[in-house]
């Protein structure tokens, strides 16, 4: 019989001081920190995080600033680099209280962060991670998808909607190729209704158009991630979707030469919202790589302990 998974919420403190709320799945176990991608919120893991929690684990899945329940930083610091502070304050914390480094998986936006945490984590000689999961995100991706994602996520961030079945119609045009559900419920966690009675998405609008948004200078951003994929040392894995639109086959190739001792497995039939699309396949990736760490550091265990 399969057990089910009920979470606990917690907080975090972010690099700026900022409130960051996540939601807990397990009660001991190595750490696995999840970080969802732009414009998400943590319940885009929720499937994932209670499969990884019945392995032995114990999954952390947190709103980044400005996301969901977490605060909405006062300055609008939301380049990448702020998202990577967070997520080394955040695993800092996990790695004290757990007395074990986490892995993270990381969504595009979490990847990123992910990535560019540990590459300044191994500037510095040492590791943040035990481990690192990217998911549909590599350090260069096809700028085309990047842009039409954008202008999805601009589209509405201000005026909102006026119901929340106009918000399900939009999500269905944008995304052509998934099944619509059949309740609005799942939708509804990533809305917030607003004192005009609109329904506007659940993050902070200077995300993407504020004067510190994601949009900042893409090749200083690009060249950043290929220096921290250089300087990757622990185990690690690349996740693609099958048809993703923003990291292709080049893009993969590119990530494998920068960091050789990488992993890499497609998900097919899933675009670049790899869980959302394919969160069977994409749980069973991620825990059988889960799995492969959990057997090495036994026989490392084994190995010292004679």
């Amino acid at each position: 019989m399969t057990r089910h998974v009920s979470p606990q919420t917690t907080t975090f403190t972010g690099a700026s001081g900022n409130r960051l709320v996540a939601d807990i799945f397990g009660d001991r176990g190595p750490p696995v920190l999840l970080a969802h991608g732009g414009g998400q919120t943590r319940y885009a893991w929720g499937a994932t995080a209670a499969a990884i929690a019945r392995t032995g684990h114990v999954a952390y899945a947190i709103d980044q600033r400005g996301h969901g329940d977490s605060e909405w930083v006062a300055d609008g610091a939301y380049a990448f680099e702020n998202f990577a502070a967070d997520l080394t304050a955040v695993a800092t914390r996990l790695t004290a209280d757990c007395g074990h480094a986490p892995v993270a998986i990381g969504a595009s936006l979490g990847g990123i962060a992910s990535l560019l945490a540990e590459g300044e984590a191994a500037r510095a000689g040492r590791s943040l991670l035990a481990a690192l999961v990217l998911v549909d995100i590599a350090p260069r991706v096809d700028g085309a998808g990047v842009e039409r994602i954008q202008d999805f996520m601009r589209a509405h961030a201000r005026e909102g909607f006026a119901t929340i079945e106009d918000a399900a119609q939009a999500v269905a045009d944008y995304l052509p190729h998934r099944p619509r559900p059949k309740s609005t419920a799942g939708l509804k966690k990533n809305l917030r209704l607003s004192p005009d009675g609109r329904w506007r998405w659940h993050w902070d609008p200077r995300f993407m158009d504020g004067p510190g948004s994601v949009r900042g200078n893409r090749e200083r951003t690009e060249a950043m991630l290929v220096e921290a994929a250089r300087r990757l040392r622990i185990p690690t894995l690349l996740v693609r979707g099958g048809s993703s639109e923003l990291v292709h086959e080049a893009h993969v190739k590119e990530f494998l030469a920068l960091a050789p001792h990488a992993e890499y497995t497609d998900v097919s039939g899933a675009r670049h919202m790899v869980a959302g699309d394919q969160n069977d396949d994409f749980s069973v990736a991620v825990i059988d790589f889960l799995g492969r760490l959990d057997r090495r550091a036994a026989m490392q265990s084994a190995i010292f302990s004679q």
